[in-house]
């Protein structure tokens, strides 16, 4: 009973000091929770990859897209952003690429950031209408206009840019003149609720939305075709200013969304940085994981585990065999 004690206390100790080894190797860590759902997600997604399959210690602090970076570029904190926007901070992060301060991993939103207009599939199938001319053909299909005689575009609530964005292009697009009226929403929620209402009535809906995000998981959209390609000097100019008397058929770019780490990170995480090189989702599976944390009321460390413990044919995909099975034991 002796010996047992003593060869079970002597592999506890060796498991502890491998642990330990681990823990020194990869060091601690910090990485930036954003504070939308998507990125919350992934960082807390993070923290638990990290620690379980490659013996970080991961602290998490709160960040927004340009705080973080300007505090990764001087400072070199914190250590990592899971989820940074980059068409926001083009000109300073290829600077900081070039000077080695920074490293680009993985690009996590494997779709980019999507924003444009939509209408529920089961319209685009019944109707076939994939692109926005072929929807503003049919303003019958599209109830809620204060005026019945008029389809409904829902715009985006009043103090956001893609409000003004959107009226642009409606107007670009002669939205008026097929028949629409543009309908103001009021708020996030009154957005929300209009495209709720459409589906629970089994009705078609016209507007703007963005993903990844909970509605698009949880109700199945199409992204129209606006059949031009993005003009940068158009958009910059006219299409998102107030003042743009004449705006012209224009649309959004991807936005490109990349994981974007320290070089310390990179020196000190050793064979996590092909982790971070290596993950990404689309958008369809980010916006189930959101859509469950919203009808669960769910923070984003039980949006993590949800993830981990129903979409491993995702995640492992992201790490080793062997890092997969040490990740799932701590489930």
């Amino acid at each position: 009973m002796k010996k047992l004690f003593v060869s079970v206390a002597a592999a506890t100790l060796c498991m502890g000091a491998s642990s330990a080894m681990a823990a020194e190797e990869c060091g601690t860590v910090t990485v930036a929770e954003m504070n939308w759902a998507s990125a919350g997600a992934i960082a807390h997604i993070d923290k638990i990859i990290l620690e379980e399959g490659y013996g970080c210690e991961v602290e998490l602090v709160s960040g927004d897209t340009m705080p973080t970076f300007t505090s990764m570029n001087e400072k070199s904190e914190p250590d990592m952003a899971p989820e940074l926007w980059i068409n926001a901070v083009r000109e300073p992060l290829d600077k900081a690429v070039a000077a080695g301060d920074l490293i680009i991993g993985g690009e996590i939103l494997n779709e980019g950031g999507v924003e444009g207009w939509w209408v529920p599939t089961y319209i685009a199938e019944e109707h076939g209408i994939t692109t926005v001319a072929e929807a503003m053909k049919h303003p019958e299909l599209f109830p809620g206009a204060e005026d019945d005689s008029k389809g409904a575009f829902f715009n985006c609530p009043s103090g956001w840019n893609c409000q003004i964005t959107t009226g642009n292009l409606f107007k670009a697009f002669g939205g008026e003149e097929a028949g629409f009226e543009l309908v103001d929403t009021g708020s996030a929620a009154g957005l929300d609720g209009s495209i709720a209402r459409a589906f629970e009535r089994k009705e078609g809906w016209l507007g703007y939305y963005w993903a990844p995000t909970a509605i698009l998981g949880k109700y199945d959209m199409t992204l129209l075709d606006f059949e031009v390609p993005h003009d940068k000097t158009e958009w910059d100019t006219c299409t998102v200013l107030t003042e743009c008397a004449e705006p012209k058929k224009n649309s959004w770019v991807a936005s490109e969304v990349y994981t974007v780490v320290t070089d310390d990170f990179a020196e000190k995480a050793g064979v996590a940085m092909e982790y971070v090189k290596g993950r990404s989702w689309d958008n369809r599976t980010a916006g189930k994981v959101l859509a469950w944390m919203t009808d669960n009321q769910a923070t984003n460390e039980d949006g993590a585990f949800y993830f981990l413990e129903n979409h491993s044919d995702v995640w492992e995909k992201w790490v080793s065999p062997e890092v997969a099975e040490k990740v799932k034991s701590a489930l």
